[in-house]
């Protein structure tokens, strides 16, 4: 009898300390707006004087003339890449999934080419892709406008249509904790209890 109870105490003993581990590991995956973003979005970069982007015109896929402030008072997340770029159709079904995960965040895909709206639809679907909207920039605008020296290149822009961050080079867009760091970037502040 008293063997048993020693047993008892021993795995109660045992399962408060593993309920305390994990307790202290989900708490310390809890992400916080304010964070740095974690090593899958590395290449991310936050700004901390956010810029307006310049209106820069774009068409979707019925060739219709768009512009950042398309989305205004959305969380958007900006891609240029480029067919002929490995590293930009490599990180295409990463983006697809982001926008799937976290449809707080609109992901505008553009791409930098000549491809008709056909073949860059068919593009993305071949390559995972599909549930990305069809935006080109064939004139190569957002490239002069946005500095660019590299693709593929993303900017994190606030419903104000200022850039928060931007990340030159492909990133783990759809990685647990990249999801996670963005959710609560664009999350709205809480507000105090009155």
């Amino acid at each position: 009898m008293r063997r048993h109870i020693i047993v008892v105490i021993i795995a109660a003993i045992i399962v408060a300390i593993a309920l305390g581990i994990t307790f202290y590991v989900i708490r310390a995956r809890r992400v916080h707006a304010g964070d740095p973003p974690p090593p899958a979005l590395a290449k991310l970069v936050p700004d901390a004087k956010p810029k307006t982007i310049p209106a820069v015109a774009f068409t979707n896929a019925k060739g219709e003339r768009l512009s950042l402030a398309t989305f205004h008072g959305q969380h958007v997340l900006l891609n240029l890449w480029a067919t002929w770029c490995g590293p930009c159709v490599q990180e295409l079904p990463a983006l697809a999934r982001l926008a799937h995960a976290l449809p707080g965040l609109t992901v505008v895909a553009v791409s930098e080419g000549q491809d008709s709206a056909p073949a860059t639809s068919a593009f993305l679907k071949a390559h995972g892709a599909g549930a990305l909207a069809t935006y080109r920039d064939s004139d190569h605008a957002f490239l002069a406008a946005m500095g660019a020296f590299g693709l593929p290149l993303s900017a994190l822009i606030g419903p104000d249509g200022r850039e928060r961050a931007r990340a030159i080079g492909p990133a783990h867009w759809d990685d647990p904790a990249a999801i996670a760091w963005l959710k609560a970037t664009i999350a709205p502040p809480a507000h105090p209890a009155s």
